[in-house]
């Protein structure tokens, strides 16, 4: 009676999850804020009074005729009028639409422009033509040394937000073929837009269509470009794999279940058992606020392969009831332990991916154990009693199949050559994806694109003078690191550290009337807690294009916050991004090793053997070395493989434990372990079939490793040799 009670409770207990996914629907993101933790941009953007940390999205705009931009100033004019609108929301042609985002700040270097010329008494916006408002004298332009501040912001934009192959013009005379009088020549400039959201994690498609619409409806084109669009791409991408795998997924499960059992009904029980337990997770943690990865879509046809082992070992083993109990319980125990590590993981894309598989991995064994167990036994073939008919192939030399799988599997490990790639927005879209030519030559046509912002925050006293002159003195020498990009305007460099004012009469942070100069990418350094100052932010322009000098760059200023007695951290995409990868090629073995332990204790545990809890444990330590040395071969190995590396162990923990019996295979036993196998390798297959990378190369790598552990666990299957007279226990 308790039984059937707890039966009920769970049955009662998924439908209640599935219930909530109606009023609390998934909505995944794609942003580096979901792939790894940044906790120096954490802290900026909680203390900070702008959020300036927030990614900087960006518009490349056009003419529709594709001629020259920047020099009609009829063309400026319109920006400008085009950019209050978009602000304001007055004209319904350009206004933003999205009711759950909002544009916080647009800069652009046509603004900047106008408050250059502000600052000489002169209206850009007014302005008949270009000559009118540049009849200066001859001067050294906005880059020279009697420049205004405004002038030397308008230089900086111009630098950084027009191509490089921009005559400079007026921003910069001293520049070859440039001249005082005539306005900067461009075919093309770039806004940085800054959008506000109520969700933690900003919906960054909103700005795409926003600039399809202006540009319907204007004479410019806009384009949301940058990396920061091209995870929104991404993110589009898994989305049409997902709809695309999902229907395919459930007929070849459907398929595969129906002949390999020969019982359609027993594959339909199934399928809906494990649709109860995907709808049923995903409405709970939801409901709970948790975060979904995009990436955590990879789980769902993962849990579906997973879902089938009952199935085939209730319905086709010869096995009895209690067998199969204990088996899928020790295949279910160490493969959520070695799924496990993946939620310990440094990287918050493998925490939330690996939390999402252990989940549904724990409610498929819950299902079967207590809502499908009776009914699989009730549709289960009777089994002959002609035993040694049944028993599989043997011969006393298959005992050495066992070690040698071992010593092949490590012979693969060993040729892998070594490396990870680094962890960039390359892993996220397909090589041959427009997306990724168009941010080349974005990439090398602008300045700005091709750098990554370093985060440096340091602890000080709003008060001390001290402190004051510590980060004054720390930015000097930020600046002559060789990772920093700085501005040459052809006749001096100026290294791009943006954060305190080093021009200023003020001896204390707090008592300073503005805490940054005027830079179109940083607006406010002070960082504060209940009014109370408690750190600067400094932001650091560095090469984006190199990993290695990132890394370099991080651990310099790290040894010189040590140096020079200051309290700190570095941050940043790269940096952040650089590190973790880094450290994942550092202890993919250990995790490997820690994965394998994890299964040996377990398995130990349950099962009261320490020989079946080794052999279990070293062989998901093979297939775990031989599957992190095949993902070189597949696509590369990266942080996004690990989560299919331990996965592919759990499965082999799975497969191991079927065979680690104290009596022979039976043929029906093969059967079952082969055709649980073949069902999950056809999804993994199709998996394998994606454009979303991740998606892709984990289903590769989940078909090998299917493949590999299922033929391993036949081998651990051969050790035991039958005796002259063999019983098998109903």
């Amino acid at each position: 009676m308790a039984l059937d009670h707890a039966r009920a409770a769970l049955l009662i207990g998924l439908l209640i999850g599935a219930s909530l996914l109606f009023f609390n629907p998934v909505e995944p993101a794609m942003t580096t804020e979901v792939i790894f933790d940044d906790e120096v941009v954490q802290r900026i953007e909680s203390e900070s009074e702008d959020g300036s940390s927030k990614a900087q999205l960006m518009i490349r705009i056009r003419h529709d005729d594709g001629g020259l931009l920047t020099n009609d100033i009829k063309r400026v004019q319109d920006l400008l009028v085009l950019q209050n609108e978009a602000m304001s929301g007055n004209n319904p042609d350009t206004s933003w639409d999205d009711d759950d985002t909002t544009i916080s700040t647009i800069t652009s270097p046509l603004m900047s422009w106008s408050d250059a010329f502000s600052s000489r008494n002169q209206s850009l916006e007014e302005a008949a033509s270009w000559g009118s408002i540049l009849s200066f004298q001859e001067w050294d332009g906005w880059c020279g040394e009697s420049a205004t501040e405004e002038e030397k912001s308008a230089f900086e934009s111009t630098l950084l937000l027009l191509p490089s192959n921009t005559t400079f013009n007026v921003a910069c005379p001293g520049m070859p073929s440039s001249h005082h009088a005539i306005a900067p020549a461009a075919y093309e400039i770039l806004w940085l837009v800054r959008l506000e959201t109520d969700s933690n994690i900003q919906d960054w498609g909103a700005l795409s269509i926003w600039a399809e619409k202006v540009s319907e409806n204007t004479d410019y084109q806009l384009d949301a470009v940058g990396i920061n669009m091209l995870f929104s791409k991404a993110k589009d991408v898994a989305e049409d794999d997902l709809k695309f795998i999902l229907i395919p997924s459930i007929i070849i499960l459907t398929v595969a279940i129906s002949v390999g059992l020969r019982d359609p009904i027993t594959a339909l029980a199934t399928l809906g058992g494990v649709s109860l337990v995907i709808v049923a997770e995903l409405g709970i943690l939801s409901a709970l606020g948790f975060q979904f990865s995009i990436l955590d879509g990879i789980a769902i046809p993962i849990i579906m392969g997973v879902a089938v082992d009952g199935a085939f070992w209730y319905c086709k083993s010869s096995r009895s009831r209690d067998e199969v109990r204990s088996m899928l319980f020790v295949a279910m125990v160490t493969t959520v332990a070695a799924v496990s590590l993946a939620i310990i993981s440094p990287v918050r894309a493998q925490r939330s991916l690996g939390l999402v598989m252990a989940i549904g991995i724990i409610l498929d064994w819950l299902v079967t154990r207590f809502l499908l167990e009776e009914f699989y036994l009730k549709r289960r073939s009777s089994i002959e009693h002609d035993v040694v008919s049944k028993q599989s192939p043997s011969h006393p030399a298959l005992v050495w199949c066992w070690p040698v799988a071992l010593i092949l599997l490590a012979s693969v490990a060993i040729a892998a050559p070594p490396g990870v790639e680094p962890l960039d927005i390359h892993q996220f879209l397909p090589e041959d994806d427009p997306a990724l030519i168009q941010q080349d030559e974005i990439e090398s046509t602008y300045l700005l694109a091709s750098t990554a912002i370093a985060w440096i925050v340091v602890d000080v006293d709003g008060n001390s003078v001290e402190d004051y002159q510590s980060v004054l003195s720390l930015q000097q020498q930020l600046g002559q690191h060789p990772s920093v990009v700085s501005l040459d305007n052809g006749i001096s460099r100026t290294p791009m550290v943006i954060g305190l004012p080093s021009e200023n009469t003020s001896s204390t942070i707090d008592s300073l009337t503005e805490t940054s100069s005027k830079s179109l990418l940083f607006e406010n350094a002070k960082l504060q807690r209940n009014g109370i100052t408690t750190g600067v932010a400094i932001a650091v322009l560095i090469d984006g294009q190199n990993t290695e000098s990132a890394l370099q760059f991080t651990a310099d200023v790290s040894d010189l916050l040590v140096e020079n007695g200051i309290d700190g951290a570095v941050g940043g995409e790269l940096p952040v991004g650089s590190a973790v990868a880094q450290t994942f090629e550092e202890e993919r073995i250990p995790q490997i090793l820690a994965a394998g332990i994890a299964i040996f204790l377990v398995a130990m545990l349950v099962l009261r053997s320490p020989i079946k809890a080794m052999r279990i444990a070293i062989g998901t330590i093979a297939i775990g070395i031989a599957v992190d040395g095949l993902a070189t071969i597949i696509g590369g190995r990266g942080v996004n493989t690990a989560p299919s590396v331990l996965l592919g162990m759990g499965f082999t923990a799975d497969y191991l434990s079927h065979a680690s019996a104290d009596h022979v295979s039976t043929r029906q036993d093969t059967a079952a372990r082969w055709w649980a196998a073949f069902s999950s390798g056809c999804v993994f297959l199709l998996v394998g079939m994606s454009n979303f990378p991740p998606a892709r190369n984990s289903g590769q790598l989940l078909s090998l490793a299917i493949l590999l552990s299922v033929a391993l666990a036949t081998c651990l299957s051969l050790l035991y040799q039958p005796s002259e007279k063999f019983e098998c226990e109903e």
